[in-house]
């Protein structure tokens, strides 16, 4: 049988991904916030201010409003990778490979709490190798 982590340690994980979690939630509504501001002043996004103002100045907008979007996007999909390393923490999977089954190094999981594999299967997946 795999080696899990204790009921104390993974009492600690929860805590650190849920800190991360409400951390990224702040993040997600100011980013939302800017999303909205740059769309509430028109800012790049309706005909007449393409008229109005400098093409470049038009194109910084967009290109604003696009990397928020991207930002966006990207903390919504680790906040999803959190929630389901919560569950994971639920069910007794957490901090155990998903391809070679040993547990991975607390190291690892305090940095990337949403790891599913360790190191090595990583790099043989990345690799092509399994």
């Amino acid at each position: 049988m795999a080696k899990k982590y204790s009921k104390t340690k993974l009492k600690v994980f929860r805590s650190s991904i849920e800190k991360r979690m409400e951390e990224i939630a702040t993040d997600m509504d100011d980013i939302q916030d800017g999303i909205l501001d740059k769309s509430s002043s028109g800012g790049g996004l309706s005909q007449e201010s393409v008229y109005s103002v400098h093409m470049a100045d038009a194109g910084t907008d967009s290109f604003e409003q696009e990397k928020n979007y991207n930002l966006m996007s990207r903390e919504s999909d680790y906040y999803k990778n959190l929630e389901v390393a919560l569950e994971r923490i639920d069910d007794g999977s957490f901090g155990m490979c998903n391809i070679c089954e040993d547990l991975i190094p607390e190291e690892r999981m305090i940095e990337v709490p949403n790891a599913t594999k360790c190191v090595k299967c990583k790099e043989k997946d990345k690799l092509g190798l399994i």
